[in-house]
């Protein structure tokens, strides 16, 4: 790969990160971070998953998923169930606090979205779309 495409997408990464606000401390001004937002959505897209399952999913480090956790349900917005078909495997729900907490992230971050794109016109929109699918189908061949 040449320098400049290595530097193309590292300024675009920039810039979108900052449209989307990644970088600040929160995730939307909520009380929690980007990755403890993806560990919520995940438990609202899947029930009952293992924590073994979110790591699989998201990637995340197996300890910082372990804080996450202890935190979440400290604060009472996820609750912990043994299997019963396995006792080792512990599935993980969340609690109506925590389905509220990532209804109203959901809500926020789609209004997010129609900031950033209010701008343009139908056919930009489409543009941007169909642009990010075809690199999302680059990017996954690896």
């Amino acid at each position: 790969m040449k320098e400049e495409h290595i530097q193309a997408v590292r300024d675009f990464n920039r810039f979108f990160a900052g449209v989307i606000g990644l970088l600040d401390k929160t995730y939307l001004n909520s009380a929690y971070s980007l990755a403890e937002a993806r560990v919520l959505r995940e438990l609202l897209i899947q029930p009952n998953q293992t924590a073994n399952a979110i790591l699989t999913t998201l990637s995340l480090d197996k300890g910082y998923l372990s804080r996450i956790l202890e935190s979440f349900e400290k604060k009472k917005i996820i609750i912990k169930k043994k299997s019963a078909q396995d006792g080792r495997a512990i599935h993980l729900s969340l609690t109506p606090l925590g389905k509220k907490e990532i209804l109203r992230i959901d809500a926020d971050a789609n209004k997010q979205v129609e900031q950033a794109f209010f701008h343009l016109t139908e056919k930009e929109y489409e543009l941007v779309i169909k642009s990010m699918d075809t690199i999302k189908k680059m990017l996954s061949k690896s």
